[in-house]
């Protein structure tokens, strides 16, 4: 038989994932085999929604980030889901999901295009054996007249960073992937908006991001990297996975990022496993300041142009059940059922499970509209040149607010 084709973003924990779960399926049905391609995210996007790669017949499902997902909806380059799931549903369809990894793949008249595969949500995680550790505790304490403890607030969190930055023993006081990819460099200006009051888009969907908020919101990441020095080197080289990936070689004290790469620090090759802790993201400063946290996740999706659907759909079925969700956090993924995110093994392996529905009750989505990715390069390009300090911050964000005017309907 010929394999069943799989392309998704570059992921070690994707990979071990679908390696182990095609495995499984393999042994109840001997003939199948999976044929799996890894792309970067812009590469991948590039490649399935402008390109058009969704139309041909090359794959036969397609890990979509719900960012791509109106997009994909409007211009039908993925299959509708709702025959699939009437006639064959995974089990416990849909209570065995929580509701806030259920809305972003239904369009307004309900249908279905995407079954969850991994999940956020953006959470800060830190090195619960260092924030513990009496002699880092009293001399904090002497040093700030307050006791060590996960940061409250934004400025907390730069107050910590300076604490443990270390790098002369090969400690730094934070991570921050920044590499201009469209990805985290993008959500971290939202979150940094967000919890200082500001605003994305208005009520009457115009860009109202170029603002104090705004301002404030770059002046803090641009501070975090240039003027106060507490990341890793050259943050704008490293994606979420790198950033990930540096956290969990114990290099760094804190990072906020994607809940999954805790249970990437909780792998056995990783010398810190068993040692982090995840909690809400910080506050931001100020009488508007609120913790405010992101969601973005996954979901397997079956492109148009895929002559093989109901193939397709059975393992995607298969996928979604609770064994092989189990399977996905295990591998060092992020589970997307209930079932999975109380499983006690889960739990006593992986970190982050035991904060992720209070997070998510506290969690933000992207604006859900089809022009999102031509606006998202927009923030990409600016937190790029805002970062590499090609331009200052009040004009980055006058050219990216009249850019996102130009893109959104009736602008220009």
């Amino acid at each position: 038989m010929e394999p069943l084709r799989l392309i998704y973003r570059r992921f070690d924990g994707f990979e071990r994932a679908f390696r182990r779960q095609a495995a499984a399926y393999q042994e109840r049905q001997p003939e199948f085999r999976l044929r799996l391609e890894a792309l970067d995210v812009p590469p991948l996007y590039r490649r399935m929604i402008a390109e058009r790669g969704c139309l041909e017949p090359e794959h036969d499902l397609f890990l979509a980030v719900t960012d791509w997902l109106p997009e994909l909806i409007r211009d039908r380059l993925v299959e509708p889901l709702d025959g699939f799931l009437a006639a064959s549903p995974p089990a416990e369809w849909p209570d065995g999901w929580p509701p806030s990894l259920l809305g972003l793949q239904r369009d307004a008249q309900g249908r279905t295009w995407g079954v969850p595969y991994h999940d956020g949500p953006e959470v800060l995680i830190y090195r619960g054996d260092l924030f513990d550790d009496a002699g880092e505790r009293d001399q904090f304490r002497r040093r700030h007249g307050r006791e060590l403890a996960p940061p409250r607030t934004w400025a907390e969190f730069i107050e910590v960073a300076r604490f443990f930055h270390r790098p002369d023993d090969g400690l730094h006081g934070c991570v921050v992937a920044a590499k201009p990819d469209g990805h985290n460099d993008v959500y971290d200006f939202l979150l940094h908006l967000w919890s200082r009051g500001g605003v994305f888009l208005d009520g009457r969907n115009r860009p109202a991001f170029a603002s104090p908020e705004g301002e404030a919101a770059l002046r803090y990441y641009l501070a975090l990297i240039h003027d106060e020095r507490v990341t890793q080197p050259e943050p704008w080289n490293d994606d979420s996975v790198a950033a990930g990936d540096f956290y969990a070689s114990g290099r760094a004290a804190m990072m906020w990022n994607w809940v999954g790469f805790q249970a990437v620090a909780d792998l056995p090759e990783s010398p810190i496993a068993g040692r982090s802790r995840s909690t809400m993201l910080p506050a931001g400063d100020g009488p508007k300041g609120e913790a405010v946290s992101l969601i973005v996740y996954w979901v397997l999706t079956i492109p148009v142009g895929s002559r093989r659907k109901a193939e397709a759909w059975a393992f995607m079925r298969y996928l979604a059940g609770p064994t092989m969700d189990k399977e996905t956090a295990m591998a060092g993924g992020s589970g997307v059922r209930l079932s999975t995110w109380n499983d006690p093994e889960v739990r006593r392996r992986f970190g982050g499970y035991d904060v992720m529905e209070e997070v998510h009750r506290r969690a933000r989505t992207l604006p859900a509209i089809p022009e999102w990715p031509a606006i998202n390069e927009v923030i990409d390009r600016m937190m790029g040149d805002v970062v590499r300090g090609r331009v200052p911050i009040p004009e980055a964000l006058r050219r990216a607010s009249a850019e996102t005017e130009q893109i959104l309907p009736g602008g220009g």
